[in-house]
C-alpha cells in the first residue's frame, strides 16, 4: 500500500530535450528492451542448417522494413521512408551479412550470437567517428542486429501488429526504432514520447521534430517507472519528465501549451515573410537537411533556401561508395524541388576510416584522434579520385537549380585553392564531354577551425560566401570533447572568446563583400538571435522548425538593439555573466517566443524526486 502511494507522488526525470514543445497526457508503454542472447555451440552437421536460419531471418527481417517503408510511403510519412530504407540498406550490407557468416562457420556458435558479435564490431567502428550526427548511427546498426536476432528468436513485433495506440497518448519506451517512431507519429494519436536511451541527434529525435512532436529521450529509467495509463507531462525543451504531476503543475502545462497552440498559429502566418527587423535589415533564413524529401518541410516552415544540404547519407549505410550518377539524382531533386531559392550543398564531412570500408583500396591506419586527423576536405584532397566523381555529379546537377558548393574542415588558404583547383578542371572535363554546366556557381567555405577563423580575412578574398559551423568552431576553440561529460560544462556558445572569433569572421567576410551565415546548432536557438543578428550575420540555417520562432523574434527586434546588446556581451567577462544578460533581455523583450528557454514547471520547487 505504502508502495502505490509514494508512486503516486510527483516526480520528475531529466534527460535529453529531442523535440521542442510541451505534451500532457496518458502514457502509453511500448515494450522494446533487448531479449537476452542466447549462446551455444553448434555440431558440425548444424552448421549449414544455422546458416540457412540466418539467411531466412535476413529476408524475413527486408520484407519487414519493406513493409514499414511501403506503409510510411502511403501516407504522409514518405520523408521518413528513406531512413527506413537505410535500415534495409544495413541489413543488406555484406560486411555485416558476411562476419555473422564468418563467425557461424569458424566459431560454430549460433546465429544469434553471431549476430551481436558482428553488430558490436560494426557499432565499434561508427563509435570512432568524431562528427555527432553519424556517431548515433550505432543506434541504427543496433536496430538492425536487434530485429535479426528476435527475427531468429521468433519475437518479432512491429508498431503495426502492436495494439493500436490511444487519442492523446504519450509513449514511453527504453528505446525507440526510427521506424516505429516514424509509424507512431504518423498515426497522428502521439502527443510527445519519452525513451531511457537515445540521443539529441539520433533518428528517432529527428523523426520528432520534423513532426513537430515534443520528446525526451535518455531518461534512463522512465520505462520502468511510468505505467500505461500514468498522466505524465513533457517539456521536450529542457528534457523534462514530470510523472503524476500536481493538480498545479497540470494547470501549468496545460497553459503552456494554449499558448504554444496560440503561438503556432501566429507563426503560420509568418512563413512567406522575410526576417526582416524592424529597422529594415534583413536575415535570411535557411535550412539544414539531410534527405531530399525534407525540402517538403522546409518550405512549410518558411525556408528561403537551404543552407546545409549534408551529402553523407549518400555513403553510410552502404557496402561501397556511392555511384556518380546516385551523387546526381540525389542533388539534383533537391534543386528542382527547391526552385528558384538557393541550395548549399557541403561536399562529403566524412572520416577516410569509415569510407575506407567501403572501399578496401581507401584503407588507412587507425587515428588516435579522428577529429583532428584525415577526414572532409583533407581526404577529399588525398584522394582525387573519389572527390573528383562527387564534384562532377555537382557541377552536372547545376543547370537544374541555383547550387552552391561548400567545402567542409578548411584550414588554410591552401587547402581552399586545391579544392577549387580541382572543382576548375573537372568543370573543363565535363565541358570536353559536352556536359552542361550552370555559368555561375558561388563556391564557399564552412568557418569551423580556429585557423579559418584567423585567417578568415585572406580566406574571404579566395571565395564567394562563409558559413560558420559553430559546433566544431566551439569545441576547436575550447579544446574540449563535447561527448566527454567531466568537460562539456565548458561548452558554451555565448562565451567571450566564441563571440570574439565571430565577430572577427562576420567583419572578415563583410569587409571582402561577401556574405556571411551560419549553419550550426546556434543558429537555431531563439536565444541566440539577437546576438547573431547584432553580429551582423547575413544568413542563419537551421531545422526546419526552429524557422518561425527565429523568424518572430528577428521581425519584433531592431537591428540597433541587437548590436547594443552584442556590445554588452562583449564588455563581460564570464560565459555565465553573458548568458545570464542574454536570457534577461530575451525574456524581457520576447517572453513566450522564446519558449525552449523557459520550462512551465519548475522542477525543483514544485516536485518531488
Amino acid at each position: 500500500m505504502n508502495s502505490k502511494v509514494q508512486l503516486r507522488k510527483p516526480e520528475t526525470l531529466h534527460g535529453i530535450g529531442a523535440s521542442p514543445g510541451v505534451a500532457l497526457g496518458r502514457a502509453f508503454l511500448l515494450s522494446r528492451k533487448k531479449s537476452k542472447t542466447p549462446r551455444y555451440r553448434l555440431a558440425d552437421a548444424d552448421v549449414e542448417p544455422e546458416l540457412m536460419r540466418f539467411k531466412t531471418a535476413v529476408e524475413l527481417s527486408e520484407h519487414q522494413l519493406l513493409d514499414v517503408k511501403a506503409t510510411l510511403e502511403a501516407g504522409d510519412g514518405r520523408e521518413h521512408a528513406p531512413i527506413v530504407e537505410a535500415h534495409r540498406m544495413m541489413l543488406m550490407d555484406p560486411m555485416l551479412l558476411d562476419q555473422v557468416r564468418h563467425v557461424i562457420r569458424e566459431e560454430k556458435t549460433n546465429a544469434e550470437w553471431a549476430t551481436r558479435r558482428a553488430v558490436r564490431k560494426i557499432k565499434a567502428q561508427f563509435g570512432q567517428i568524431e562528427d555527432e550526427y553519424f556517431r548515433e548511427r550505432r543506434a541504427d546498426v543496433e536496430f538492425v542486429g536487434d530485429r535479426l536476432i528476435r527475427n531468429l528468436m521468433g519475437q518479432v513485433v512491429d508498431v503495426l501488429d502492436g495494439p493500436e495506440v490511444p487519442e492523446d497518448a504519450i509513449v514511453v519506451a527504453h528505446e525507440l526504432s526510427p521506424s516505429d517512431a516514424a509509424l507512431l507519429l504518423q498515426q497522428g494519436r502521439v502527443q510527445g514520447f519519452v525513451t531511457d536511451l537515445g540521443g539529441h541527434t539520433s533518428h528517432t529525435a529527428i523523426v520528432a521534430r520534423a513532426r513537430e512532436i515534443p520528446g525526451v529521450v535518455g531518461a534512463e529509467v522512465a520505462s520502468e517507472l511510468i505505467a500505461t495509463g500514468d498522466l505524465i507531462a513533457v517539456d521536450g525543451a529542457r528534457g523534462m519528465v514530470v510523472i503524476h504531476p500536481t493538480d498545479e503543475q497540470v494547470r501549468l502545462f496545460r497553459e503552456a501549451i494554449r499558448l504554444e497552440l496560440e503561438s503556432e498559429a501566429a507563426l503560420g502566418r509568418l512563413r512567406d515573410l522575410p526576417a526582416t527587423q524592424l529597422d529594415g535589415r534583413r536575415i535570411h533564413l535557411l535550412a539544414n537537411i539531410e534527405f531530399k524529401d525534407e525540402t517538403h518541410n522546409a518550405l512549410e516552415h518558411g525556408a528561403e533556401g537551404v543552407g546545409l544540404f549534408r551529402t553523407e547519407f549518400l555513403y553510410l549505410g552502404k557496402d561501397r561508395a556511392p555511384t556518380e550518377e546516385e551523387h546526381y539524382q540525389a542533388y539534383r531533386a533537391v534543386l528542382e524541388q527547391m526552385g528558384e531559392r538557393a541550395v548549399i550543398i557541403r561536399t562529403l564531412d566524412l572520416g577516410g576510416d569509415k569510407i575506407a570500408q567501403l572501399d578496401a583500396s581507401l584503407r588507412q591506419e587507425k587515428e588516435a584522434n579522428p577529429a583532428l586527423g584525415l577526414r572532409a576536405l583533407r581526404f577529399c584532397l588525398k584522394h582525387r579520385d573519389v572527390f573528383r566523381v562527387q564534384l562532377r555529379a555537382l557541377l552536372r546537377a547545376s543547370v537544374h537549380g541555383k547550387l552552391r558548393i561548400m567545402f567542409p574542415m578548411v584550414s588554410n588558404v591552401q587547402e581552399l585553392r586545391e579544392a577549387k583547383a580541382l572543382l576548375a578542371a573537372t568543370r573543363v572535363d565535363l565541358g570536353r564531354e559536352g556536359v552542361q554546366v550552370a555559368d555561375e556557381i558561388p563556391v564557399g567555405i564552412m568557418v569551423e577551425t580556429p585557423s579559418a577563423a584567423l585567417t578568415a580575412d585572406r580566406l574571404a578574398k579566395e571565395c564567394d560566401f562563409f558559413s560558420i559551423g559553430t559546433n566544431d568552431l566551439i569545441q576547436y576553440s575550447v579544446a574540449i570533447d563535447r561527448q566527454n561529460r567531466d568537460v562539456a560544462y565548458l561548452y558554451h556558445p555565448l562565451q567571450l572568446a566564441i563571440i570574439r572569433l565571430l565577430k572577427t569572421i562576420v567583419d572578415s567576410a563583410h569587409a571582402a563583400h561577401i556574405p556571411v551565415g551560419m549553419c550550426g546548432e546556434m543558429a537555431g536557438d531563439p536565444m541566440h538571435a539577437l546576438v547573431l543578428a547584432g553580429l551582423g550575420l547575413d544568413s542563419l540555417s537551421m531545422s526546419a522548425g526552429q524557422i518561425p520562432v527565429v523568424k518572430r523574434i528577428l521581425r519584433s527586434s531592431r537591428h540597433d538593439e541587437a548590436r547594443a546588446l552584442l556590445d554588452q556581451c562583449l564588455a563581460l567577462d564570464t560565459a555565465e555573466e553573458i548568458e545570464r544578460l542574454v536570457r534577461s533581455v530575451m525574456e524581457h523583450r520576447f517572453g513566450t517566443s522564446t519558449t525552449e528557454m523557459d520550462p512551465p514547471v519548475e522542477a525543483h520547487t514544485e516536485t518531488e524526486s
